[in-house]
Order: structure tokens, then C-alpha cells, then sequence
């Protein structure tokens, strides 16, 4: 095993000991703050999301993928975005300072205006940490990452919930969201061990914008058509409506990327890596794609068949009208898995024009996908919607893969297929075992996951499928060659 494999298999377990203990920090804090809040707190910081989550996009401006995607970025490339970083999450933060009080107008609630101009903090205390982040995914030093996340995790959920139980409402999640910003970036600090030097070059400003100005335009197109669903169901319907919407599409997205999460966070920077060698980079993108659909199909057909007893378990009785909403989201969360490892392939190549210019083409087609469904049948048919223009990005992903990378676009389907497949037989067959289960809610959809997985594994080995074998030998190799 060379020295890449050997730090890729090292990125992908300590990213994915980082990811489940977020779940596992994630899935406690919706138990006990979907219990001592209500869904009206939750929408009103989710109707700010948002803007926070563009001006973070803005803040980064596609520098990070520039410098990771360099072969060999320097101090002086570092030092420079560092202080364009922290320059720029100033000025947005005085702008949504200012703003604040005209964004309470259009959701006419005006409590927004303080939480804004208060929770806007973060896209500082993010600014100070982007640089060490980036340098450690270079490296591929997610064991550091990991802790960082954790640890932060963890201590922000602690105040949350002090801050909850004190009776502070949607402050408690504003908290939250402050402190896991400035835990990190402390961090990140202390493990990244580099400190920016006193200097900003303005060519190297220009060197990397070339690429990341491409990379920063199509991220933001991607978190607007993101969160254009939370901006629309605040504004149509109410804050408790969007309250539901965003812990069942927190949910839903914490299970749909369990894996691509993890995948896509190892999978830029090693393709990144051999984006000279088309050979090598197909073989990559094939495992890195087959991976995560054949684990996503098994979780988020388990999710579909036990949605009521695990709202009810996570969140509480008063946020059952929110299963219909993960039930629908989850058929989308298939796609979504799919879409990281593809568009880092073409990154990874250089191709950040291209990937420009069909992230406008995907992303507006399911905004206005969006918009259409939500005018012609209401919050149902603006989650079909989503569910169609999912399915859409990964067709259209797929043509570019096949076209730019050499990865054939029916060879791309075929490695899916059989995860989809199996998923929709095995979820069938356990939905009507369930209800012929006359046990206690939670004692049954116990019952219907272990059958789930025992049957989708025992089928994947009898069929040899090949995602099966892969994970396998990534297993044997993490833990039996010590």
C-alpha cells in the first residue's frame, strides 16, 4: 500500500470518527433542545441561515479550494488570503449589522433584527480559522481536524443547553452556533500551529482568484439554492412551519451525508493530488462514489420506514407533522450524496470555469424548481421538487464526470443502480413486517432496522456487489494490518 492509499484510508477513519461523533453530538442536542424549545424558536434562527451561510461563502470566496487545489501554495499565498479573510467578515458583518433591521421587515417578526446583528459574530470568528482548516486538509491531517470538531461540538452543546434550560429560547441556538465558531477557531490555532506572516501580495491575490473566483461564485449558487427552500417556507407560511422544515431537513441531511460527508472532505484533496493522472483519478472517483450511494441507499431507506418513531424519539411528539417532510427529503438524499465527489473531481482537474458555469445551469433550475412547486401545491410540492431537482444535478454531474474526468456516464449509473435497487426491495419488504409487529413503537423499529441491515449486507455479499468488497478491504487494511 503507498504512502497516498496509506493517508487516504487515515483521512477517511479519523473524518469519519469526526462525522458520527458529530452525529452522535448532533442527534443529543436535537433530544434535549427539540424539548425544551419550540418549533417557532427554531425557525426564527433558521429564517437567518441564510444570509449567515452566504456571507460565510462570500468570506472564504473560493481561496480555500484555490489553495488546496495549488500544488505548492506558499506562506506568503496563506498570510494573504488570511487577511482578505478577516478583512471581509468585517465589512459583511457591518453590512448584515446595518441590514438587520430591513431583513426582520421582510419576515415581519422583529425580534430578527437583534438575533442577526448578534449571531452574525460568527462569520469572524469562522474567518480566523479557514486558513489552518485548509492547511490541515491539505495535508490530510483529519486526525487533528477531528478533535477540533469534537471538542468544539461538544462544549457549544453544553451551553446550549445551560442557556435552554435558563429559559433563553432561540438564544440558546445563537449560543450554540457563537460558541462552536469561536471553540473552533481557538483551536484551529492552537493544533494548526501556523500563524499568518506580515505580508499581502497582491499577485498572489490574483493567482488565486483566477480559480477561486470561479469556485466562490459556484459555491454561492449553491448555498443559495441550498437554503431557498428556509427563506421561502419563512416568508410564505411561518416561523413553526419552518421550524418543522429545517430539523426534518437537518435530519434527513445529517443521515444523507453520514459517509459523502466524509468521503468528500478526503476526496478533493487527494484527487487534487493526482489530477495528472486520469487513470489513477477514475479508478478513485469510482470507489469514492460507489462508497457512499451503497451506504447512503442502506440509511436512508431505514430512515423512510422508521421516520415516525425517530422524530419521536429525536425531537418529541409536538414535531410528528415534520415525518412527512423527512420521509420526502430522504428520496432526494441519495442524489445529494452523490453530488460531493463528483464536482471535486472536476475541481480537483482545474476546471473551475466549467464547474462555474454548470453550477449556474443546476442550481437555477432547481431553485425555480423550488419556487414552481411551492406556488402549485403548497410545502408538498416544493419538496417534490427538490426530490426531482436532486435527482436532476446528479444527471447533469454525471455528463460532466463522463465528459471532463473519462468516467463513462452509463458505466456512473450501472454503479449505483444495484444500492437503489436493493434499497427500495429491502425497504418494502421490512415496511410490511413492521406492520405486522404489534409491539411498543420503538421496540419494532428496532426490529425493522436490524432486519434492514442484515438483509441489505447479506444480499450485497451474495451478489458480490462491489462497494461491499471495497469497504471490506478498506476495513482489513485499517485494522488488521496494525
Amino acid at each position: 500500500m503507498n504512502h497516498l492509499q496509506q493517508k487516504t484510508i487515515s483521512g477517511v477513519f479519523w473524518t469519519s470518527v469526526q462525522r458520527f461523533s458529530s452525529m452522535a453530538i448532533t442527534f443529543a442536542a436535537n433530544v434535549i433542545l427539540a424539548r425544551l424549545l419550540s418549533p417557532t424558536d427554531f425557525g426564527c434562527v433558521g429564517m437567518l441561515m441564510i444570509f449567515i451561510t452566504l456571507s460565510n461563502t462570500f468570506i472564504d470566496g473560493g481561496f480555500g479550494s484555490a489553495l488546496i487545489q495549488k500544488k505548492e501554495p506558499t506562506q506568503e499565498d496563506y498570510s494573504t488570503i488570511f487577511y482578505w479573510n478577516v478583512f471581509f467578515s468585517i465589512v459583511l458583518y457591518l453590512l448584515l449589522y446595518v441590514g438587520a433591521p430591513l431583513i426582520a421587515g421582510f419576515f415581519r417578526i422583529p425580534l430578527l433584527a437583534s438575533v442577526l446583528r448578534v449571531q452574525g459574530v460568527v462569520l469572524i470568528f469562522n474567518a480566523f480559522g479557514i486558513i489552518q482548516s485548509n492547511q490541515l486538509r491539505k495535508r490530510l491531517l483529519f486526525k487533528k481536524l477531528s478533535i477540533v470538531e469534537i471538542v468544539s461540538a461538544v462544549s457549544s452543546l453544553a451551553l446550549a443547553i445551560i442557556a435552554a434550560f435558563n429559559g433563553l429560547g432561540a438564544w440558546s441556538l445563537v449560543i450554540q452556533q457563537i460558541s462552536l465558531s469561536l471553540f473552533k477557531a481557538v483551536l484551529l490555532w492552537i493544533v494548526g500551529n501556523w500563524q499568518p506572516k506580515a505580508v499581502f501580495s497582491f499577485q498572489s491575490f490574483r493567482e488565486l482568484f483566477k480559480f477561486g473566483g470561479f469556485m466562490l461564485l459556484s459555491n454561492l449558487f449553491s448555498s443559495l439554492s441550498n437554503e431557498i427552500q428556509g427563506l421561502l417556507v419563512g416568508r410564505i407560511f411561518s416561523p413553526a412551519r419552518l421550524g418543522l422544515y429545517n430539523q426534518a431537513y437537518r435530519l434527513e441531511g445529517s443521515m444523507a451525508t453520514a459517509v459523502s460527508g466524509v468521503i468528500d472532505q478526503v476526496t478533493y484533496p487527494v484527487m487534487s493530488s493526482i489530477q495528472d493522472d486520469k487513470a489513477r483519478l477514475i479508478v478513485a472517483l469510482k470507489k469514492f462514489i460507489q462508497i457512499p450511494a451503497y451506504i447512503s441507499a442502506l440509511v436512508m431507506g431505514i430512515v423512510i420506514v422508521v421516520a415516525k418513531p425517530l422524530v419521536l424519539l429525536v425531537y418529541g411528539a409536538k414535531w410528528l407533522d415534520c415525518v412527512p417532510y423527512l420521509q420526502i427529503l430522504c428520496v432526494a438524499g441519495l442524489a445529494v450524496c452523490l453530488q460531493g465527489s463528483a464536482n471535486n473531481s472536476i475541481a480537483a482537474i482545474g476546471k473551475s470555469n466549467i464547474f462555474f458555469k454548470w453550477t449556474i445551469i443546476k442550481r437555477a433550475s432547481t431553485i425555480v424548481l423550488c419556487v414552481v412547486g411551492i406556488f402549485i401545491a403548497g410545502m408538498y410540492g416544493m419538496l417534490w421538487m427538490c426530490v426531482l431537482g436532486a435527482w436532476l444535478v446528479y444527471v447533469i454531474n454525471a455528463y460532466l464526470v463522463d465528459k471532463y474526468v473519462g468516467y463513462c456516464f452509463i458505466e456512473q449509473f450501472k454503479d449505483i443502480l444495484p444500492f437503489v435497487v436493493l434499497s427500495i426491495v429491502v425497504g418494502t419488504f421490512i415496511y410490511f413486517v413492521g406492520s405486522f409487529i404489534h409491539l411498543n413503537v420503538f421496540v419494532v423499529a428496532i426490529v425493522q432496522c436490524v432486519l434492514y441491515v442484515a438483509i441489505y449486507v447479506f444480499l450485497s455479499l451474495v451478489f458480490r456487489l462491489s462497494a461491499y468488497e471495497y469497504i471490506k478491504d478498506i476495513l482489513k487494511q485499517k485494522f488488521l494490518k496494525r
